[in-house]
């Protein structure tokens, strides 16, 4: 909170701070879906490992020190996780949604809270454009 005792943007009373980013993608929700838990796109927003169990309950650690736990998994829909980068001193949590109400078109949202101050919510509102970009860049390719 500020010296005012407002929030600042971003900040809850129970959560600590979130970031929500959405895009909407010229693409079905299955390919959103097989495009996002593909080994090559894990790695690019999760980070490397042999392979993405998903399935809740399971425990995750990339190569590059990010770690977490899968919380719900409902294909083509939902993820729910935990995920810690290395230098952070307790895990966010993450959702992943995939809305569609069209055939040819996903809105693909990523929200994550429990973000410890307004500056890792900045960090982390460019990373998850970045992989929204990403995905539509994926999609441009095929």
């Amino acid at each position: 909170m500020t010296e005012q005792g407002k929030k600042l943007v971003g900040q809850t009373a129970t959560a600590g701070f979130q970031i929500g980013v959405r895009r909407t993608l010229p693409m079905a929700r299955e390919q959103a879906w097989q495009l996002l838990t593909s080994q090559e796109f894990v790695k690019m927003w999760l980070g490397t490992l042999p392979t993405l169990t998903l399935q809740a309950g399971h425990a995750f650690h990339t190569k590059e020190g990010i770690s977490g736990e899968m919380r719900v998994v409902k294909p083509m829909e939902q993820l729910r996780l935990t995920w810690q980068r290395p230098a952070w001193n307790h895990p966010s949590t993450l959702q992943i949604r995939l809305l569609s109400n069209h055939p040819d078109k996903t809105t693909v949202s990523f929200h994550q809270e429990k973000l410890a101050d307004q500056f890792m919510r900045e960090e982390m509102k460019v990373y998850w454009e970045a992989v929204l970009a990403k995905m539509l860049e994926q999609q441009d390719l095929e």
